[in-house]
């Protein structure tokens, strides 16, 4: 299976999640995706949803001045963020367990 796809569809979701423990700039949010397991996970596409999630009003932006090179945007969740956050991981809880169950066979009529 294409694991692109499926991160596609949940990229908002995890970014939002990743955002919610601690902020982060644009490449400290893709390593840290990377590292719980979104191994696949495209740079471009991290940082286009973080500028969608800020434009929509998910996310605050601040910027910080670093010694190693160019100052660095951070992004942060705020309340608007969470409640996205919130619904979108009670949708994707819905989705899991419809999946599960479909898969052992406990969804699917006989």
């Amino acid at each position: 299976m294409d694991d692109t796809q499926l991160v596609k569809g949940v990229l908002d979701l995890a970014v939002l999640a990743v955002v919610a423990r601690e902020d982060g700039y644009g490449y400290d949010i893709v390593r840290r995706l990377r590292e719980a397991g979104l191994e696949e996970v495209g740079d471009a596409s991290v940082y286009g949803t973080l500028r969608r999630l800020y434009a929509a009003g998910a996310l605050t932006s601040y910027v910080v001045p670093s010694d190693e090179g160019p100052h660095r945007k951070y992004y942060g969740i705020n309340p608007e963020g969470r409640h996205v956050l919130e619904t979108q991981a009670k949708t994707w809880g819905g989705f899991v367990a419809t999946m599960d169950g479909l898969l052992t066979g406990a969804g699917v009529a006989s």
